[in-house]
């Protein structure tokens, strides 16, 4: 039978270095993702970044099993965990509803541009801008 123990002890006695690494990726590899579904770029694109965003959110998983494994449960093993999950999940999302997401980055932006009054946005236009006078007051 494969004996896992050294890839376990290998995971375990270079936590750092390997949390240092698949936490920042994790993070930096959605984040990827989400912009490139809001510039709308083609789904081979996106799904190349999903399936390697998806292998190391499993790397992730694997580390924090090899704590679990040996009876350590700690909050950070719980916030690795957490930080797999929400990562995976995202980059599911975005493989199967990327065709509804540039839609969605539209009505929010719209939202919070609307919400805040911001005048940043072309499309919401002060109309006492443009009154008598030009500066605004009436």
């Amino acid at each position: 039978m494969f004996n896992l123990e050294p890839i376990f002890a290998f995971s375990r006695n270079n936590c750092a270095a390997i949390c240092a690494f698949l936490v920042p990726a994790n993070l930096l590899i959605t984040l990827q993702i989400l912009i490139a579904l809001a510039r709308e770029r083609p789904i081979g694109q996106i799904r190349l970044a999903v399936a390697l965003a998806i292998t190391l959110a499993l790397t992730l998983f694997i580390h924090v099993f090899t704590w679990f494994a040996i009876g350590v449960v700690t909050p950070v093993t719980f916030i690795l965990f957490g930080l797999g999950t929400t990562c995976l999940v995202i980059n599911i999302w975005a493989s199967i509803y990327w065709q509804k997401f540039p839609q969605l980055v539209r009505s929010l932006r719209k939202t919070i541009f609307s919400s805040l009054n911001l005048r940043g946005d072309p499309r919401h236009s002060d109309s006492r801008s443009l009154a008598v006078g030009g500066n605004g007051t009436d």
